[in-house]
Protein backbone atom coordinates (compact mmCIF):
# COMPACT_ATOMS: atom_id res chain seq x y z
CA UNK A 1 0.00 0.00 0.00
CA UNK A 2 1.03 3.41 -0.53
CA UNK A 3 1.36 5.59 2.03
CA UNK A 4 -0.10 8.97 1.38
CA UNK A 5 2.56 11.92 1.94
CA UNK A 6 -0.23 15.11 1.64
CA UNK A 7 0.55 17.56 4.17
CA UNK A 8 -2.36 16.87 5.66
CA UNK A 9 -1.47 13.11 7.07
CA UNK A 10 1.82 14.10 7.60
CA UNK A 11 3.37 14.86 11.21
CA UNK A 12 5.66 17.50 10.75
CA UNK A 13 6.91 19.89 13.16
CA UNK A 14 5.06 23.76 12.18
CA UNK A 15 7.55 25.87 11.42
CA UNK A 16 6.89 29.49 12.22
CA UNK A 17 9.85 31.42 10.28
CA UNK A 18 11.11 29.03 7.91
CA UNK A 19 10.33 28.97 3.92
CA UNK A 20 8.52 32.37 4.76
CA UNK A 21 8.46 35.77 3.01
CA UNK A 22 11.75 37.58 4.55
CA UNK A 23 13.43 34.46 5.36
CA UNK A 24 13.05 33.37 1.38
CA UNK A 25 14.41 37.11 0.68
CA UNK A 26 17.16 36.92 3.19
CA UNK A 27 18.20 33.00 1.82
CA UNK A 28 18.71 34.78 -1.85
CA UNK A 29 21.03 37.46 -0.83
CA UNK A 30 22.66 34.93 1.19
CA UNK A 31 22.01 35.97 5.00
CA UNK A 32 20.18 32.60 5.60
CA UNK A 33 22.82 29.54 4.81
CA UNK A 34 21.12 26.75 2.22
CA UNK A 35 21.13 24.58 5.10
CA UNK A 36 19.30 27.01 7.87
CA UNK A 37 19.79 28.51 10.43
CA UNK A 38 22.76 31.18 10.79
CA UNK A 39 20.42 33.16 13.29
CA UNK A 40 23.44 34.49 15.70
CA UNK A 41 25.31 35.52 12.59
CA UNK A 42 22.65 37.32 11.02
CA UNK A 43 21.71 38.94 14.93
CA UNK A 44 25.17 40.50 14.72
CA UNK A 45 25.00 41.75 11.18
CA UNK A 46 21.75 43.50 11.47
CA UNK A 47 22.77 45.17 14.91
CA UNK A 48 26.16 45.91 13.12
CA UNK A 49 24.57 47.60 10.11
CA UNK A 50 22.37 48.97 11.85
CA UNK A 51 24.31 50.84 14.54
CA UNK A 52 28.25 50.94 13.54
CA UNK A 53 27.76 53.28 11.02
CA UNK A 54 25.89 55.55 13.12
CA UNK A 55 28.34 56.12 15.60
CA UNK A 56 31.43 56.31 13.22
CA UNK A 57 29.65 59.19 11.44
CA UNK A 58 28.43 60.78 15.15
CA UNK A 59 32.47 60.43 15.89
CA UNK A 60 33.44 62.24 12.77
CA UNK A 61 31.13 64.96 12.49
CA UNK A 62 32.38 65.72 16.79
CA UNK A 63 28.53 67.52 17.97
CA UNK A 64 28.71 68.94 21.32
CA UNK A 65 30.01 66.43 23.79
CA UNK A 66 27.12 68.53 26.56
CA UNK A 67 23.43 68.99 26.33
CA UNK A 68 22.62 72.73 25.84
CA UNK A 69 26.05 73.56 24.87
CA UNK A 70 25.05 73.50 21.23
CA UNK A 71 22.14 73.62 18.66
CA UNK A 72 23.12 69.50 18.72
CA UNK A 73 22.76 66.61 21.01
CA UNK A 74 25.10 63.48 21.12
CA UNK A 75 24.28 59.95 20.03
CA UNK A 76 25.26 58.97 23.66
CA UNK A 77 22.40 60.59 24.83
CA UNK A 78 19.27 59.14 22.57
CA UNK A 79 18.86 55.63 24.60
CA UNK A 80 16.51 54.68 22.06
CA UNK A 81 18.56 54.50 18.87
CA UNK A 82 21.27 52.61 21.01
CA UNK A 83 18.44 50.10 22.45
CA UNK A 84 16.98 49.56 19.09
CA UNK A 85 20.20 48.53 17.06
CA UNK A 86 21.90 46.46 20.02
CA UNK A 87 18.79 45.01 21.83
CA UNK A 88 15.62 44.80 19.76
CA UNK A 89 16.82 43.85 16.47
CA UNK A 90 19.31 41.47 17.21
CA UNK A 91 16.32 40.05 19.92
CA UNK A 92 13.77 40.04 16.65
CA UNK A 93 16.66 37.77 14.81
CA UNK A 94 17.18 35.41 18.11
CA UNK A 95 13.24 34.90 18.35
CA UNK A 96 13.37 32.85 14.97
CA UNK A 97 15.37 30.31 17.01
CA UNK A 98 12.83 30.21 20.16
CA UNK A 99 9.76 30.00 18.19
CA UNK A 100 11.44 26.96 15.97
CA UNK A 101 11.86 25.11 19.42
CA UNK A 102 8.62 26.15 21.40
CA UNK A 103 5.87 26.25 18.56
CA UNK A 104 6.53 22.33 17.31
CA UNK A 105 6.57 21.17 21.20
CA UNK A 106 3.28 22.93 22.23
CA UNK A 107 1.25 21.72 18.88
CA UNK A 108 2.88 17.89 19.03
CA UNK A 109 1.30 18.07 23.18
CA UNK A 110 -2.12 18.17 21.61
CA UNK A 111 -1.63 14.82 20.19
CA UNK A 112 0.85 13.31 22.76
CA UNK A 113 -2.06 14.28 25.46
CA UNK A 114 -4.80 13.42 23.75
CA UNK A 115 -6.42 16.29 23.19
CA UNK A 116 -6.53 15.17 19.78
CA UNK A 117 -7.51 11.46 19.47
CA UNK A 118 -6.70 9.12 16.25
CA UNK A 119 -10.27 9.98 14.86
CA UNK A 120 -9.40 14.06 15.34
CA UNK A 121 -6.08 14.05 13.98
CA UNK A 122 -6.60 14.36 10.53
CA UNK A 123 -8.46 17.68 11.24
CA UNK A 124 -5.90 18.34 13.46
CA UNK A 125 -3.11 17.86 10.49
CA UNK A 126 -5.28 20.01 7.88
CA UNK A 127 -5.47 22.94 10.25
CA UNK A 128 -1.47 22.78 10.91
CA UNK A 129 -1.50 22.47 7.05
CA UNK A 130 -3.85 25.19 6.24
CA UNK A 131 -2.00 27.76 7.90
CA UNK A 132 1.18 26.42 6.95
CA UNK A 133 0.14 27.66 3.21
CA UNK A 134 -1.30 30.73 4.94
CA UNK A 135 2.43 31.02 5.69
CA UNK A 136 3.93 31.15 2.39
CA UNK A 137 1.47 33.74 0.76
CA UNK A 138 3.34 36.74 -0.48
CA UNK A 139 0.53 38.95 0.01
CA UNK A 140 0.86 39.67 3.41
CA UNK A 141 4.61 40.17 2.87
CA UNK A 142 3.28 42.87 0.05
CA UNK A 143 1.79 44.73 2.83
CA UNK A 144 4.56 44.28 5.06
CA UNK A 145 6.89 45.91 2.74
CA UNK A 146 4.22 48.71 1.63
CA UNK A 147 3.76 50.00 5.74
CA UNK A 148 7.62 49.63 5.81
CA UNK A 149 8.29 52.13 2.95
CA UNK A 150 5.59 54.40 3.89
CA UNK A 151 6.50 54.77 7.08
CA UNK A 152 10.26 55.24 6.08
CA UNK A 153 9.17 57.96 3.41
CA UNK A 154 6.55 59.64 6.13
CA UNK A 155 10.20 60.30 8.46
CA UNK A 156 12.00 61.24 5.60
CA UNK A 157 9.63 63.68 4.47
CA UNK A 158 8.75 65.22 8.11
CA UNK A 159 11.97 63.77 10.47
CA UNK A 160 11.97 63.75 13.61
CA UNK A 161 14.19 66.68 14.57
CA UNK A 162 15.13 65.07 18.20
CA UNK A 163 16.03 61.82 16.10
CA UNK A 164 18.50 63.35 14.55
CA UNK A 165 19.69 66.43 15.41
CA UNK A 166 22.48 64.30 17.30
CA UNK A 167 24.29 64.07 13.27
CA UNK A 168 24.39 67.94 12.95
CA UNK A 169 23.64 69.51 10.30
CA UNK A 170 24.25 67.91 6.51
CA UNK A 171 25.30 69.92 2.71
CA UNK A 172 21.98 69.52 2.31
CA UNK A 173 20.00 69.50 5.47
CA UNK A 174 20.49 66.60 6.85
CA UNK A 175 24.32 64.65 7.70
CA UNK A 176 25.04 61.21 6.71
CA UNK A 177 24.52 59.93 10.22
CA UNK A 178 20.86 61.26 10.00
CA UNK A 179 19.81 59.75 6.39
CA UNK A 180 21.56 56.15 7.18
CA UNK A 181 19.61 55.86 10.49
CA UNK A 182 16.06 57.00 8.44
CA UNK A 183 17.07 54.74 5.37
CA UNK A 184 18.77 51.80 7.29
CA UNK A 185 18.61 51.65 11.12
CA UNK A 186 14.58 52.41 11.02
CA UNK A 187 13.70 50.36 8.01
CA UNK A 188 15.74 47.36 9.33
CA UNK A 189 13.75 47.62 12.63
CA UNK A 190 10.56 48.50 11.27
CA UNK A 191 10.26 45.24 8.84
CA UNK A 192 11.45 42.85 11.51
CA UNK A 193 9.07 44.54 13.62
CA UNK A 194 6.26 44.34 11.28
CA UNK A 195 7.50 40.98 10.49
CA UNK A 196 6.78 39.38 13.75
CA UNK A 197 3.65 41.37 14.38
CA UNK A 198 2.51 38.63 10.81
CA UNK A 199 4.24 35.62 12.59
CA UNK A 200 1.93 35.78 15.56
CA UNK A 201 -0.78 36.35 13.98
CA UNK A 202 -0.19 33.75 11.94
CA UNK A 203 0.64 32.03 15.66
CA UNK A 204 -3.49 33.36 16.82
CA UNK A 205 -4.73 32.02 13.83
CA UNK A 206 -3.23 28.68 13.93
CA UNK A 207 -4.56 28.50 17.73
CA UNK A 208 -7.81 30.04 16.95
CA UNK A 209 -8.83 27.18 14.37
CA UNK A 210 -7.35 24.26 16.94
CA UNK A 211 -10.02 25.97 19.31
CA UNK A 212 -13.17 25.46 17.09
CA UNK A 213 -11.83 21.56 16.66
CA UNK A 214 -13.87 19.51 19.64
CA UNK A 215 -10.87 18.62 21.30
CA UNK A 216 -10.95 15.89 24.15
CA UNK A 217 -10.40 18.11 27.36
CA UNK A 218 -9.72 16.60 31.14
CA UNK A 219 -12.02 18.53 33.19
CA UNK A 220 -9.92 16.90 36.15
CA UNK A 221 -6.79 17.74 34.81
CA UNK A 222 -4.39 19.14 38.01
CA UNK A 223 -3.21 21.98 35.35
CA UNK A 224 -7.22 23.55 36.15
CA UNK A 225 -6.76 23.79 32.18
CA UNK A 226 -8.61 21.08 30.89
CA UNK A 227 -4.98 19.35 30.13
CA UNK A 228 -3.78 22.82 28.07
CA UNK A 229 -1.41 23.69 30.54
CA UNK A 230 1.30 23.14 28.31
CA UNK A 231 0.95 26.17 26.54
CA UNK A 232 2.13 27.89 29.06
CA UNK A 233 5.48 27.67 27.38
CA UNK A 234 4.01 29.71 24.04
CA UNK A 235 4.17 33.62 25.64
CA UNK A 236 7.94 32.46 25.38
CA UNK A 237 7.56 33.21 21.56
CA UNK A 238 5.77 36.49 22.05
CA UNK A 239 8.42 37.27 24.83
CA UNK A 240 11.06 39.27 22.77
CA UNK A 241 8.31 40.80 20.44
CA UNK A 242 7.13 42.37 23.79
CA UNK A 243 10.38 42.95 25.39
CA UNK A 244 11.52 44.85 22.00
CA UNK A 245 8.45 47.00 22.04
CA UNK A 246 8.63 47.55 24.95
CA UNK A 247 12.57 48.58 25.62
CA UNK A 248 12.23 50.91 22.43
CA UNK A 249 9.49 53.18 23.98
CA UNK A 250 11.69 52.96 27.05
CA UNK A 251 14.84 54.31 25.98
CA UNK A 252 12.88 56.74 23.71
CA UNK A 253 11.06 58.06 26.92
CA UNK A 254 14.19 58.40 28.94
CA UNK A 255 15.88 60.30 26.63
CA UNK A 256 13.49 62.79 27.10
CA UNK A 257 13.59 62.49 30.78
CA UNK A 258 17.50 62.97 31.11
CA UNK A 259 17.69 65.47 28.23
CA UNK A 260 14.49 67.34 27.58
CA UNK A 261 13.15 67.52 31.72
CA UNK A 262 10.03 65.48 31.05
CA UNK A 263 9.23 64.00 34.68
CA UNK A 264 8.65 60.16 34.66
CA UNK A 265 5.17 60.94 36.71
CA UNK A 266 3.95 62.65 33.81
CA UNK A 267 4.55 59.52 31.64
CA UNK A 268 3.02 56.81 34.14
CA UNK A 269 -0.43 57.41 31.82
CA UNK A 270 1.73 56.05 28.71
CA UNK A 271 3.28 53.50 30.15
CA UNK A 272 0.39 52.03 32.05
CA UNK A 273 -1.50 52.12 28.45
CA UNK A 274 1.77 50.83 26.97
CA UNK A 275 1.89 48.14 29.51
CA UNK A 276 -1.25 46.68 28.91
CA UNK A 277 -1.70 46.91 25.70
CA UNK A 278 1.40 44.55 25.62
CA UNK A 279 0.23 41.82 28.68
CA UNK A 280 -3.17 41.79 25.95
CA UNK A 281 -1.02 40.86 23.10
CA UNK A 282 0.76 38.29 24.79
CA UNK A 283 -2.42 36.86 26.68
CA UNK A 284 -4.71 36.92 23.11
CA UNK A 285 -3.33 33.26 21.53
CA UNK A 286 -3.98 31.84 24.27
CA UNK A 287 -7.68 33.42 25.57
CA UNK A 288 -9.24 31.85 22.50
CA UNK A 289 -9.89 28.12 24.44
CA UNK A 290 -12.17 30.60 26.66
CA UNK A 291 -14.92 29.79 25.02
CA UNK A 292 -14.23 25.93 25.33
CA UNK A 293 -13.19 25.63 28.80
CA UNK A 294 -16.26 27.55 29.91
CA UNK A 295 -18.34 25.55 28.24
CA UNK A 296 -16.80 21.89 29.19
CA UNK A 297 -16.70 23.37 32.90
CA UNK A 298 -20.60 24.19 33.13
CA UNK A 299 -21.14 20.92 31.46
CA UNK A 300 -18.76 18.99 34.20
CA UNK A 301 -20.52 21.04 37.07
CA UNK A 302 -23.76 19.04 35.74
CA UNK A 303 -22.23 15.83 35.23
CA UNK A 304 -20.24 15.51 37.74
CA UNK A 305 -22.62 16.93 40.27
CA UNK A 306 -25.52 14.51 39.38
CA UNK A 307 -22.65 11.62 39.83
CA UNK A 308 -21.88 12.85 43.24
CA UNK A 309 -25.80 13.30 44.22
CA UNK A 310 -26.14 9.73 43.10
CA UNK A 311 -23.56 8.07 44.84
CA UNK A 312 -23.95 10.53 48.32
CA UNK A 313 -28.05 9.57 48.02
CA UNK A 314 -26.76 5.45 47.94
CA UNK A 315 -24.41 6.15 50.58
CA UNK A 316 -27.00 8.09 52.89
CA UNK A 317 -28.90 5.24 52.09
CA UNK A 318 -27.08 2.16 53.12
CA UNK A 319 -24.96 3.95 56.03
CA UNK A 320 -27.44 6.47 57.73
CA UNK A 321 -30.77 4.93 57.17
CA UNK A 322 -29.77 0.73 57.17
CA UNK A 323 -31.56 -0.20 54.58
CA UNK A 324 -30.55 -2.40 52.29
CA UNK A 325 -30.43 -1.69 48.65
CA UNK A 326 -29.57 -3.39 45.20
CA UNK A 327 -25.99 -4.11 44.53
CA UNK A 328 -24.90 -0.71 42.79
CA UNK A 329 -21.51 -0.57 40.38
CA UNK A 330 -21.41 3.24 41.53
CA UNK A 331 -20.26 2.15 45.08
CA UNK A 332 -17.90 -0.44 44.48
CA UNK A 333 -16.57 0.95 41.37
CA UNK A 334 -12.35 1.31 42.41
CA UNK A 335 -12.12 4.41 39.85
CA UNK A 336 -14.24 6.34 42.59
CA UNK A 337 -13.23 5.21 45.90
CA UNK A 338 -15.13 6.21 49.18
CA UNK A 339 -17.19 9.35 49.24
CA UNK A 340 -13.75 11.66 49.75
CA UNK A 341 -12.70 10.73 46.46
CA UNK A 342 -15.69 11.96 45.07
CA UNK A 343 -15.96 14.78 46.13
CA UNK A 344 -12.41 15.81 45.15
CA UNK A 345 -13.27 15.05 41.63
CA UNK A 346 -15.77 17.49 42.00
CA UNK A 347 -13.78 19.73 43.47
CA UNK A 348 -11.11 19.56 41.01
CA UNK A 349 -14.17 19.87 38.41
CA UNK A 350 -14.80 23.80 39.94
CA UNK A 351 -11.49 24.65 40.50
CA UNK A 352 -10.93 23.88 36.22
CA UNK A 353 -9.92 27.76 35.07
CA UNK A 354 -12.46 29.43 32.15
CA UNK A 355 -8.89 30.21 30.72
CA UNK A 356 -5.35 29.44 30.01
CA UNK A 357 -4.03 31.81 32.61
CA UNK A 358 -1.92 31.34 35.19
CA UNK A 359 0.37 32.71 37.57
CA UNK A 360 3.21 31.43 35.95
CA UNK A 361 2.09 32.55 31.85
CA UNK A 362 1.34 36.35 33.46
CA UNK A 363 5.18 35.81 34.60
CA UNK A 364 6.41 35.40 31.52
CA UNK A 365 4.00 38.00 29.56
CA UNK A 366 4.35 40.46 32.54
CA UNK A 367 8.04 40.63 32.85
CA UNK A 368 9.15 40.92 29.82
CA UNK A 369 6.45 43.79 29.24
CA UNK A 370 7.49 45.26 32.36
CA UNK A 371 10.99 45.31 32.54
CA UNK A 372 12.30 47.93 30.41
CA UNK A 373 9.61 50.71 31.85
CA UNK A 374 10.18 49.29 35.47
CA UNK A 375 13.84 50.96 34.72
CA UNK A 376 12.85 54.03 33.10
CA UNK A 377 10.61 54.77 36.65
CA UNK A 378 13.20 53.67 38.76
CA UNK A 379 16.06 56.50 37.14
CA UNK A 380 13.37 58.95 39.28
CA UNK A 381 12.32 56.74 41.98
CA UNK A 382 13.07 58.54 45.21
CA UNK A 383 14.97 55.33 46.16
CA UNK A 384 17.11 57.13 49.09
CA UNK A 385 13.79 58.91 50.53
CA UNK A 386 11.93 55.24 50.10
CA UNK A 387 14.99 53.00 52.08
CA UNK A 388 14.99 55.97 54.79
CA UNK A 389 11.48 55.70 55.22
CA UNK A 390 11.24 51.98 55.42
CA UNK A 391 14.74 51.58 57.53
CA UNK A 392 12.90 54.38 59.95
CA UNK A 393 9.86 52.60 60.23
CA UNK A 394 11.33 49.19 60.82
CA UNK A 395 13.59 50.54 63.60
Amino acid sequence: MIQDSSPSTRDEPFLLVENDGLSRLQEQVGLIPAKGGGIKRRALIYALVAWLPLVVASWLTGTPPEHGTGTAETLLGHFGIHIRCLVAIPLLVLAEGIARKILPLCLREFKRSGLVDQELAPRFDEVIAGVAQLKKRVFPWVIVGTVAIAWTAAFLVSPNPDEVRWAGPGADGLAFGAWWFLLVTRPIFSVLLLAWVWRLTLVGILLLRIARLPLKLVVMHPDRMGGLGFLDRLPMVYAPFLFSVSAVVAGAWAHTVFYHGVTVPSLYVQVATLLLVLILIGLAPLLVFSSMLARAKRQALLDYGALLSEHGRLVDTRWIHKERIPESPILDAPELGPVADVQAMYQAVAAMRPAVISKSILFKIALPSALPLLILIATQWPLKSTLSKLLFTLL
